[in-house]
């Protein structure tokens, strides 16, 4: 097989399926507190084959029959093995338009990347990287429905930060002359999406294309980070899946199984700057605390800080009535909502109070006024920050940025045999 930075054709699996709207459904871990939402599906898609049937989503890993939902997994994915449910596309990529709600199309490359070029730890110089801190207990329940699993639906995304669109973007011109694959609407709001097969020709133009993104010297003048290793690919979506792939194969390897196709894992590629790609901030909302005492104590942490906007981090604020801004200058960190994590991390244990990460200004706003509350209202992570914050911080701060609405996450449409 030969290399491509980690990231190569495979040998993916699609669906003979009459219904390839009953087939494809979300990533398993959007909707966990909305029962309602996976019920639905459950009703549409009815006895039609479908990845469903292959997934645990994740609003049912308490359930307290969790253990036969994993039973009936892999039974499920071993009879489709055997009643030709899939057809097999050996050493191949699929190149995706997704029309996502808003009506903006997203492109993506479907392929498989090494789990030995992937590191999940703070620091690491992998070629793929997580971007926010995994955490380690999420895994093990992960890993019961994959361990000895025959069958990989992928909802990993990884970036690629490709401003002059050198990698995935050529696909788009010459997607009239690719052999269509899939053309059909999602169920729930999930838009449109087509797949294209893509050619061995562009194939190797992609791996030529990937090979100068991560040239050693292309990225120090890209990021002025003298004698850093590498970034190849930041992980945006599905991290505690690749995880999960990861320590799967892990145990594989420390039994001695190493050539074994578990050392790989099925992903989407997107490129970071694509313009439907929208990262918005995620915001905190601290409850429990006393506003002043908490400031007071922000500013000895931070010496410098000022109230009012300037240069450094600047941060909005909100309790009671009041509405301000404070600003740290020179801050060690990359981003903004480092500086604020690392206080709070270090205060709320000390003097108590519960945290929350909030999607939306309003919704911030309105909770951070509350008595005994507190609103921060966080910049939005910009495009060309992500790469150099991971290769200069290690990881971002947990819920750092959010990548799209729910509908508009990945659903699983194709498949890979993960067990020989």
């Amino acid at each position: 097989m030969e290399q491509r930075n980690g990231f190569y054709s495979a040998n993916i699996l699609l669906p003979n399926a009459e219904s390839m709207e009953r087939w494809a459904v979300v990533a398993c871990d959007q909707f966990t507190s909305q029962p309602d939402y996976w019920e639905r599906v459950e009703q549409f898609v009815g006895d039609a084959p479908s990845a469903l049937r292959l997934i645990l989503p994740e609003a049912h890993l308490k359930a307290p029959d969790v253990a036969e939902r994993i039973r009936d997994i892999r039974d499920n994915m071993e009879r489709y093995l055997q009643n030709g449910v899939f057809r097999e596309l050996p050493s191949s990529m699929v190149y995706v338009e997704r029309q996502q709600s808003d009506g903006t199309v997203r492109r993506g490359l479907v392929g498989m990347v090494d789990l030995d070029c992937y590191e999940y730890t703070p620091g690491n110089s992998a070629l793929i990287r997580a971007t926010e801190a995994t955490v380690t207990d999420r895994i093990p329940p992960r890993a019961r429905v994959r361990r000895d699993a025959p069958v990989e639906l992928p909802h990993v995304m990884l970036l690629i930060d490709d401003p002059q669109g050198t990698v995935i973007e050529p696909l788009s011109g010459e997607a009239e002359n690719m052999e269509m694959l899939y053309d059909f609407d999602l169920m729930e709001q999930g838009g449109h999406i087509t797949g294209r097969l893509v050619r061995h020709d562009q194939q190797e133009a992609i791996s030529k294309a990937l090979s100068m993104l991560c040239d050693r010297r292309v990225q120090e003048e890209k990021y002025g980070l003298a004698d850093a290793a590498p970034l190849l690919f930041a992980v945006g979506d599905g991290n505690h899946s690749l995880a999960t792939a990861k320590a799967c194969y892990e145990e594989k390897k420390a039994a001695g199984e190493a050539d074994t196709p578990a050392r790989y894992a099925l992903v989407e590629v997107v490129n970071l700057h694509d313009p439907a790609l929208v990262f918005e901030p995620i915001h905190r909302v601290v409850f429990g605390v006393s506003p002043e005492e908490l400031l007071s104590a922000f500013q000895k942490a931070y010496p410098d800080a000022y109230f009012g906007k300037g240069e450094g981090h600047t941060i909005e604020v909100v309790y009671g009535d009041r509405d301000l801004f404070v600003t740290v200058p020179h801050p060690k960190k990359q981003l903004a909502v480092a500086t604020l994590q690392s206080f709070l991390d270090a205060y709320l244990p000390e003097h108590g109070g519960e945290i929350d990460y909030i999607h939306g200004d309003d919704v911030t706003r309105r909770l951070g006024s509350q008595t005994g509350n507190m609103g921060f209202l966080l910049p939005a992570l910009g495009k060309d920050q992500l790469f150099k914050t991971v290769m200069a911080d290690g990881v971002l701060p947990r819920k750092t940025f959010s990548m799209g609405h729910a509908c508009d996450k990945r659903y699983y449409i194709e498949a890979r045999k993960i067990v020989l």
